[in-house]
């Protein structure tokens, strides 16, 4: 499919306000909305700083007065979590805090994704209160739990959440509820991870208990930047300084879990090899995550918390094999639902997909990648005894969730947000939902044309491309969400050497000339572009839409060029 590129305007009044960043930068930045000088100021601050003023935040010194009374009467105390990369790792830093604070009397409990869904539940509450839990801890999750505290003060537990998800009009009535989206939260960021609330939690409890070891906090930023970047919140702000430093105490980490998980999946990361963001969301995050999505995440905890290397290897090797089961079994999935959709839906604007068989843990995964494809609306179910649980994903131009209010009457549950949601309906309703939602989205569509749009940063010259602009493009990291790496675009380059590499010759490599007389000679890489341009030859003129890297090999540096897309020059 072609796809649109778009030039973001220049705004030049922006170039003027700081002598210290280039031109360029001042450029991307401004792409961003980054303009003025305080806000330029602010960008490039990484400074990390204990607030003084953690107790002001909202439910932060009740919760805190809660928790110091647990330790005092060596109270049973259970944190909470979730299943994803976020939920685990905000469960474990918790668990990690309480336990060097003193607290003997810990557990957590993660629900099964299958079995117990997302949040506290009925089940697991009463199982807590067997074990003589009398206080239970919420980590990124619990704001929408307002029966489960209910029932939970009902058999002598009480519970305090943390959560950074959205905050409904009624709260449950917990001994305290930390939620930068609360209004008037206290926060002075309110886009943090669920790992980074419980963070804010630490830290204050470290002020109050033990405040000359509270340096010892920084050792717990490798986890907070695993869950931050995992849980793709917004990289701006508080959370670019948790996730810089992070990832270099990720570098240096001493949590012999994660280091046999970089040696059996052979992730490069060492104190001489920092690594990105995307070694996190590609490499890392989805390894967490997929216990959670395949089994229990409780494998992935314990692989975070074991001290025991022999212990860890065996855990690592578990999870390694839960990611690979994980990719497998997608793909295998994918190509079911795309036989479906070229068959069935092939004049339609919305893909539905059903099985008894598939895990609900990866349906997420599975429309997602039906939605890359054909550029619609998607929804996969998992057909259950007694009722459907569904994924949907969506395009920039509707708004799932929206779409599923208009649906409301015919499903049990829904929640999510514009691009992504989940839903629980009887077996009765599915037909008319698909026929509804079919409805709705071709409705919303029509007259409008659904063409991939790549928008692009700043169009360079050949000889723009050099050390001290890519020294300057990585003062711009961390990148992620909200701050993403820079598209460039270069126009008139001629190919000097085509190849297709990788398994498969699934990848595109190009060595680049510009056509102004410049000698640079650019490597550039298409990741799973071998086949998207077959015809590409020697001394054709391209423009090229890429990303810049710095690609090291056997101790050797070079400029590298990741393309995103390329077109015959005019």
């Amino acid at each position: 499919m072609q796809k649109k590129w778009e030039l973001r305007e220049k705004n030049n009044n922006a170039f003027s306000l700081s002598e210290k960043y280039s031109s360029r930068i001042l450029e991307l930045l401004s792409g961003r909305g980054i303009v003025s000088q305080e806000e330029i100021e602010d960008f490039f601050s990484f400074n990390y700083v204990v607030s003084d003023n953690l107790l002001k935040i909202s439910g932060m010194s009740d919760a805190v007065a809660r928790i110091v009374i647990a330790q005092k009467h060596q109270e049973k105390v259970a944190i909470f979590g979730d299943y994803d990369a976020d939920g685990v790792t905000a469960t474990a830093l918790l668990h990690e805090t309480l336990e060097s604070l003193g607290f003997a009397n810990l557990t957590y409990y993660i629900p099964d994704r299958q079995l117990e869904g997302y949040g506290m539940n009925d089940r697991a509450i009463e199982f807590l209160q067997k074990e003589g839990v009398t206080l239970i801890i919420t980590v990124d999750s619990g704001i929408t739990n307002v029966p489960e505290v209910e029932k939970a003060k009902s058999l002598g537990i009480d519970v305090i959440i943390t959560d950074h998800h959205h905050a409904p009009e009624i709260l449950p009535k917990a001994v305290a509820v930390i939620n930068p989206h609360l209004e008037n939260s206290g926060f002075d960021f309110s886009d943090l991870a669920g790992v980074g609330v419980a963070f804010k939690l630490a830290q204050a409890l470290y002020q109050k208990m033990a405040p000359e070891k509270i340096d010892q906090l920084k050792w717990m930023l490798d986890l907070v930047a695993i869950g931050t970047v995992a849980d793709c919140v917004q990289l701006l702000g508080e959370n670019r300084t948790f996730v810089k430093y992070g990832l270099v105490v990720l570098s240096k980490t001493r949590r012999v879990g994660l280091l046999e998980m970089f040696k059996v999946g052979r992730i490069e990361i060492s104190e001489d090899n920092i690594p990105d963001t995307q070694k996190i969301a590609y490499q890392i995050a989805p390894r967490i995550n997929a216990a959670g999505r395949m089994d229990h995440a409780s494998v992935s905890y314990k692989l975070i918390m074991e001290k025991d290397r022999v212990a860890a290897r065996v855990l690592a090797l578990e999870v390694e094999e839960k990611n690979q089961e994980r990719q497998k079994m997608t793909a295998e999935i994918v190509k079911e639902i795309e036989e479906v959709a070229e068959r069935d839906f092939s004049d339609k604007k919305f893909v539905f997909a059903k099985s008894e068989h598939w895990p609900v843990g990866i349906l997420g995964l599975v429309a997602g990648k039906v939605v890359d494809k054909y550029k619609k609306p998607a929804v996969v179910f998992q057909i259950q005894e007694k009722e459907y649980v569904g994924s949907l994903r969506s395009i920039p131009e509707i708004n799932i969730v929206e779409c599923l209010e208009q649906c409301a009457d015919l499903l049990s549950k829904f929640g999510g947000h514009s691009q992504a949601a989940g839903v629980r309906i009887v077996p009765e309703n599915v037909l008319q939902f698909c026929a509804k939602m079919t409805e709705i989205i071709e409705l919303e569509l029509t007259e409008k044309e659904i063409i991939s749009t790549i928008v692009i940063d700043s169009e360079l010259k050949a000889e723009d491309i050099e050390w001290k602009f890519i020294s300057e493009l990585r003062q711009m990291e961390p990148f992620g969400m909200g701050n993403k790496e820079p598209v460039f675009m270069l126009r008139n380059m001629r190919i000097s050497d085509v190849r297709m590499v990788g398994n498969g010759s699934k990848h595109l490599k190009l060595a680049l000339r510009s056509t102004d007389g410049n000698p640079k000679i650019f490597d550039a890489i298409g990741f799973k572009l071998g086949t998207e341009f077959p015809d590409l030859k020697n001394d054709d003129q391209i423009d090229i839409v890429f990303n810049l890297s710095e690609d090291e090999w056997n101790g050797s540096k070079k400029i590298q060029m990741k393309i995103i897309d390329l077109r015959q020059s005019v």
